[in-house]
């Protein structure tokens, strides 16, 4: 089998513009995982890489990530590999998958998005939203591109649990859910243990420091505030998403 060592190869280009351009994923609809712990994610939800991507030397767990996704792996050299994955320690294994299309605008639970543009939070948040039985989020064309490196990191795999999708109408996307939909603000929001939250109550949380747009926070039902600390002035956004899926969750699971 041919080991590709040149970044000049058509294949290694494409590759590499997928881990680091936006636009490109966006009107390619792919995206590049690494590492085995997201690639054995994207195959436990069902989604089959377009290609895989290798270099040696291979370990036990590698190997039976292969063996999995059936076909042979192109084979890069060190160079290369590093040259596609953004990471200090490449894990020896990516993939290019096609980015899953959105669905619906109205069915699940769902989180929606707003300038949420630091990309390790949009996939922390993704992570907790697939970890408290969120259905769908929605994210506005402010955020961070979930399907880059850094946010498929962060998500650890949350991703393929979730409907995404990415609108220039955040707006229209709120007002079409048939639910409860509840805002997280810093101040003068009704007490998250307070909160009157029902099963499908939808969330939106805002960017780290504008917070939520005065037209996004209209269009909510109710404003929660998190109870913190006298002087404490905001929780960074991902860890104010955790906590108040975390009570949703734990109210319906109750």
């Amino acid at each position: 089998m041919t080991t590709l060592t040149s970044r000049d190869n058509p294949k290694v280009k494409h590759w590499i513009r997928l881990a680091g351009d936006a636009r490109y994923r966006r009107a390619e609809k792919r995206a590049l995982i690494e590492g085995p712990h997201l690639l054995a994610a994207a195959l436990e939800h069902g989604l089959r890489p377009v290609a895989v991507l290798a270099t040696e030397p291979m370990d036990a767990e590698v190997s039976a990530l292969l063996a999995k996704c059936g076909g042979n792996p192109v084979l890069l050299g060190k160079g290369v590999f590093r040259a596609i994955v953004d990471v200090e320690t490449p894990q020896g294994v990516a993939a290019e998958i096609a980015i899953p299309s959105s669905r619906s605008r109205t069915a699940g639970q769902t989180v929606f998005l707003e300038g949420v543009q630091d990309p390790g939070n949009v996939g922390a948040i993704l992570r907790s939203a697939a970890a408290f039985g969120i259905g769908r989020v929605v994210l506005d064309r402010a955020c961070a591109d979930p399907w880059s490196p850094r946010a498929l990191r962060a998500g650890m795999g949350g991703h393929f649990a979730l409907e995404l999708l990415e609108t220039s109408d955040l707006a229209g996307e709120v007002e079409a859910f048939k639910g409860t939909v509840a805002c997280a603000v810093p101040r003068d929001g009704v007490g998250l243990a307070q909160d009157p939250l029902e099963r499908d109550t939808a969330w939106i949380f805002g960017g780290e420091g504008r917070g939520l747009s005065d037209e996004i926070i209209r269009c909510a039902d109710l404003r929660v505030t998190i109870p913190m600390a006298a002087g404490t002035e905001s929780l960074n956004v991902a860890a104010a998403a955790a906590i108040c899926l975390y009570e949703a969750f734990s109210r319906s699971a109750g």
